[in-house]
């Protein structure tokens, strides 16, 4: 674990691109100290997305608690365009601007995943989604992964530490492993019936060595009611018409009288492939696709120097904000907003005003977000201003 950097590396500005440090040392050197308003917007958004939900905010403020500066941002789980702003901070560039890389760092990536989860919930409907990525990322992060992928709308979690920063109970199955050393699927069954807590949903992943559907039926003779799902992981060199299979086995299980078992779908799980399945499947473990979702590609651009409105070309100058404009979301200038903005403030001075909302909190305002946005839709390519 040697190439992790540590909290205090971070917050004690290590953590970043050694042209900020190059630009404090000349500012300094001159005796410039300029008070400075910077802006956090997301020039496009990934594959065409329609929108980006926002997170990542309780670790800026703790980054930044103490440094003379304010701090406005969107609260998490609000969903928004290319070009809105998310984040605005404002003070002596000097105070903060050694924080840059960190600061956007930890909105990319939290956000990456937080909208990767809410896109796999639309898709999804009403069936459950899990968070299998675990293995597909760096294990230090494991919980910044999922604590993101819940609050993007994910039912559960597979990572003990991760649920227990949570306050969830891990979700999880059966491992192949446990099939092969106990040599069939239904002794693999029955062990794990005999032997782990009978709280835990019976799940029985039933692809390891025959054909799905016999499995399928085996398990279910064997254990009646108690089976509550059945989970498909089939790899893709075996796997066919997926759907076709959920379907062929829905049909055996009701057939049989066991309405009651779900069909669990697995491996290689993304938004299309959810939406195909969603005829026949209850629920969907999804791993790479949110462990490896997409970054948000939000950038920090001085918009204002001592009150006046300056800003690089391409990027329009003065502070903005978010605001609701007949029945729409738009871009309005600062002082238009008359305090019904968005952006809500968060820092004053250096100290943290407003409590960092909860997980029930951020995960109920993403489920209201895809609820009502049909403001999304035809104004996604709409420019910087609204």
């Amino acid at each position: 674990m040697r190439y992790l950097a540590t909290p205090e590396e971070i917050k004690a500005g290590r953590i970043t691109d050694v042209y900020f440090l190059r630009t404090k040392e000349i500012l300094e050197a001159e005796g410039v100290r300029r008070v400075v308003a910077a802006e956090f917007t997301v020039k496009s958004l990934p594959h065409a997305y329609e929108f980006g939900v926002f997170t990542g905010l309780a670790d800026v403020l703790e980054v930044l608690e103490g440094k003379a500066i304010d701090l406005w941002a969107l609260p998490e789980g609000f969903f928004f365009r290319a070009h809105d702003p998310v984040m605005l901070i404002e003070g002596e560039y000097l105070e903060f601007g050694a924080f840059e890389t960190a600061v956007l760092g930890l909105i990319c990536q939290a956000s990456g995943v937080a909208t990767k989860a809410a896109r796999l919930r639309r898709a999804a409907g009403s069936r459950k989604v899990y968070s299998f990525g675990a293995r597909r990322m760096h294990p230090a992060i494991a919980p910044l992964i999922d604590r993101n992928a819940y609050a993007g709308g994910v039912d559960g979690v597979a990572v003990v530490e991760s649920a227990a920063r949570l306050g969830l109970e891990p979700v999880g199955t059966m491992p192949h492993a446990l099939v092969i050393l106990l040599e069939d699927t239904l002794d693999a069954v029955l062990a794990f019936d005999r032997n782990v807590n009978k709280a835990i949903p019976r799940v029985a992943l039933i692809d390891t060595f025959g054909d799905e559907k016999v499995e399928t039926l085996r398990v279910a003779a064997a254990l009646g009611e108690k089976l509550v799902a059945v989970r498909l992981d089939t790899p893709a060199n075996r796997r066919g018409d997926l759907l076709s299979i959920l379907r062929e086995i829905r049909w055996e299980l009701d057939l049989r009288g066991y309405q009651h078992v779900r069909l669990f779908a697995s491996g290689g799980i993304d938004e299309d492939q959810i939406r195909r399945l969603n005829p026949a499947a209850d629920a969907y473990g999804v791993g790479t696709a949110l462990a490896n979702a997409p970054v948000l590609d939000y950038a920090m651009d001085i918009v204002e120097v001592d009150g006046s409105p300056v800003a690089k070309k391409g990027k329009a100058s003065g502070k903005k904000q978010i605001v609701d404009r007949d029945g729409q979301r738009v871009v309005a200038p600062w002082g238009d907003a008359a305090g019904s903005g968005k952006m809500v403030q968060w820092i004053r001075r250096g100290e943290i005003i407003r409590t960092p909302d909860d997980l029930a909190v951020i995960r109920d305002r993403v489920a209201a977000e895809l609820e009502c946005a049909s403001f999304l839709d035809e104004h996604a390519e709409d420019g910087e201003m609204g």
